[in-house]
């Protein structure tokens, strides 16, 4: 039964998943500090951004299996469908499970955001799949990163705030923007580990294209440009709001920088399996800047 449990967690892609929750989180903290927030919607934007993320994560793996990406004794973290620990039938029903469930939580929402919102659910339904699955992956044509760029910043970022403010915000954009690079760090991870099984495979990711001393320029220059975003925020609230947050506050991108380096310095000097922690660690960085901020802007409510 342990095991049993271990290879679905395995399969959920545990490390991944703070990508989806900073997102939310952020917003949340954002509406807090606006005095614009409800437990419910934030609640239900919480739970549908795990279970869409968790729903991406498996339907990349059984459409790579499909593909013959994934190989038997990869590199990279486990495959349980690859390995022969699952099934491909029973990991195709269980995404599809997921994806209603997803579904029905989404649509619980509609009474705060609106009808707008179903059509909102589809298009982030179909880029989950679109992702690795179609006529036109997009992964496999050097699109993944856009795709985590906007379905793992804008979109939860913007829609998160909406539901509970009912109308957007300049600043929540910018940090929307800022937690969107933050998550693409965490694919550049993963594509920069598995560029020669990508290459095998005939996946063209950016690394495969660009090679790994671009795709480590691109993750060092995304942490620094999502704080350099962020510094937009402060002039903005002090300009637009005349509102200020201490000066000690500061302190917390200089401490994402200062482990957004560190991992940075890691991936250039490792390879292989020892490349895996930095996707966790990539994922911890992000989730710890969004909480720490989310806790400032609770208290200065």
């Amino acid at each position: 039964m342990k095991k049993k449990i271990k290879i679905w967690l395995e399969c959920f892609r545990l490390r991944t998943l703070p990508v989806s929750l900073s997102g939310a989180v952020i917003a949340i903290g954002l509406a807090k500090w606006h005095h614009e927030f409800k437990w419910v919607p934030a609640a239900l934007c919480l739970v549908f951004a795990l279970l869409a993320q968790i729903v991406s994560n498996m339907a990349n793996e059984y459409f790579d299996y499909l593909k013959g990406t994934d190989k038997p004794g990869r590199v990279g973290p486990r495959r349980g469908v690859t390995e022969g620990d699952i099934k491909p039938k029973t990991l195709r029903n269980a995404t599809m499970g997921l994806l209603a469930l997803a579904g029905v939580v989404g649509c619980c929402l509609i009474p705060y955001g609106g009808w707008w919102l179903l059509p909102a659910g589809i298009i982030i339904a179909l880029g989950a799949f679109a992702y690795s699955a179609g006529p036109y992956p997009l992964s496999y044509h050097g699109l993944g990163e856009l795709m985590v760029f906007i379905f793992f910043g804008i979109v939860p970022v913007n829609l998160t705030y909406y539901v509970m403010a009912l109308r957007w915000n300049p600043l929540v954009l910018l940090f929307s923007i800022a937690i969107g690079l933050m998550g693409v760090n965490v694919l550049l991870v993963n594509n920069y580990r598995d560029v020669e099984d990508d290459r095998a495979a005939g996946k063209k990711t950016q690394t495969v294209m660009r090679g790994r001393p671009v795709t480590a320029f691109a993750y060092f220059l995304n942490g620094y440009t999502a704080i350099a975003i962020l510094t937009a925020f402060w002039i903005m609230i002090v300009v637009n709001m005349g509102k200020l947050l201490p000066l000690w506050t500061l302190a917390i991108p200089v401490l994402y920088l200062v482990m957004h380096t560190a991992t940075w310095y890691k991936l250039r000097h490792r390879d292989g399996a020892a490349l895996n922690p930095l996707l966790g660690e990539t994922a911890r960085n992000m989730l710890i800047f969004t909480i720490l901020f989310t806790i400032v802007f609770i208290i200065y409510s």
